[in-house]
């Protein structure tokens, strides 16, 4: 394709390019020589699963892909290890080797729910890393001055304040960045927080007498409360292993606004299709529903977010149950509980604070009534159907 045309794709939804100019200049190159360019992301593997704010980025990666580039999918088991300061107001504690390993099998079984896994080249840091001797490390560090390290917005923060910053935070960058030299990336992709660490990719290659990245950062993708970055810590996320009914019903509950957000950001849909749904050419239902579909579709299948969606309408429009609704066990406590503990044992609430707010909003149902005080208690002695919310449902029974 056009150099400029495939720079036009890669641009939307981007947060910032640097610079536009080489970028432009190395895919006319690519296209000249008939060379597909290396283009690198990196994912420390520090929890188990990955939600729809991480594939901001791998929807970039798949865009990149689909134009004939070389994806680089580096998994970083060693910096994981260090962990990533970006943000932080304290040093983190470091991961096990067996907590990154467990991680990192779990992250490529996710990714190539987007990528293409015959067209992915997939790389551990810990490959060349672990090879690095002292003096390597040492010369390694030499090439980056602690002055400029204090430049970044979180390490001058802690040092203003007096909080510690731990020597090996300061490796982490430095690790990024000499990834980059190995891996001989042309271009570099990461959030708008890592952008310090993605220019030091870029200065590192230049030392080392490689062509300079071009680095391409992406939003920050909003949680359901549209505030808050999408974090499994804030509860506001749709995992990417959810079942479908649930990233579906959790798309449907995003206000209008975050909806477009999330076009921009998560959608394949066409960029007309998308502007129609801007200019309120396209009811915001059933705009939502086409998303909700497209995002089921591509963690599951067709055939499931179909039936997510019919089952979600049932739900919601005919007041209906659905299909399948869970069933759990808890153990009895007397001959009576109160609501609000059993809403926690059934995990539909996580602490009995949480429940007593669901029940006083009006939002706890028990077999279809709405339970109107905080303080109500229900036999052990029988089952029953559990509802929060418009989506969560729960079939209980008691153990003694």
């Amino acid at each position: 394709m056009d150099p400029k045309k495939q720079l036009e794709i890669i641009k939307r939804g981007t947060s910032g390019i640097i610079t536009e100019g080489e970028l432009l200049k190395k895919l006319a190159y690519s296209v000249a020589k008939g060379k597909p360019l290396r283009i690198k992301a990196g994912f420390d593997p520090t929890a188990p699963d990955l939600h729809l704010g991480h594939t901001v980025l791998i929807q970039k990666l798949k865009h990149f892909q689909d134009l004939g580039h070389h994806i680089l999918l580096l998994i970083g088991d060693f910096t994981g290890m260090i962990g990533d300061p970006t943000g932080k107001s304290e040093t983190r504690k470091p991961l096990t080797k067996e907590e990154v390993k467990a991680n990192a099998r779990t992250y490529t079984t996710q990714v190539f729910k987007i990528l293409d896994e015959k067209k992915t080249e997939v790389v551990f840091n810990s490959e060349w890393m672990e090879r690095l001797t002292s003096t390597d490390m040492i010369n390694l560090t030499a090439k980056y001055t602690v002055a400029r390290m204090l430049e970044r917005d979180d390490f001058h923060k802690r040092y203003t304040e007096g909080r510690p910053i731990a020597i090996h935070e300061f490796m982490y960058p430095l690790i990024q960045g000499y990834d980059s030299v190995v891996l001989k990336a042309d271009v570099e992709l990461g959030g708008t927080d890592q952008l310090f660490n993605l220019l030091v990719g870029r200065e590192l290659q230049r030392e080392m007498g490689q062509e300079p990245q071009a680095v391409i950062t992406m939003p920050l993708l909003e949680g359901l409360d549209g505030v808050q970055k999408m974090s499994k810590s804030y509860g506001n996320y749709i995992g990417i292993t959810e079942a479908p009914g649930q990233i579906f019903g959790k798309v449907m509950s995003v206000s209008d606004e975050l909806m477009l957000r999330y076009y921009d950001l998560l959608s394949d849909a066409p960029k007309e299709r998308v502007e129609e749904i801007r200019a309120g050419k396209v009811h915001p239902k059933a705009a939502k529903e086409e998303l909700a579909l497209e995002l089921a579709a591509r963690f599951w299948d067709k055939q499931l977010a179909e039936k997510a969606r019919e089952e979600f309408n049932a739900v919601f429009q005919k007041k209906e149950l659905p299909d399948e609704i869970e069933e759990v066990t808890i153990q009895a406590e007397g001959q009576s509980m109160w609501i609000a503990k059993i809403l926690v044992k059934a995990g539909l609430a996580k602490s009995t604070s949480e429940a007593g707010r669901l029940v006083g909003q009006g939002g706890v149902k028990v077999d279809g009534e709405k339970v109107a005080d905080v303080k109500a208690e229900f036999s052990t002695g029988k089952s029953y159907l559990l509802q929060v919310g418009k989506r969560f449902f729960k079939r209980v029974t008691f153990s003694c």
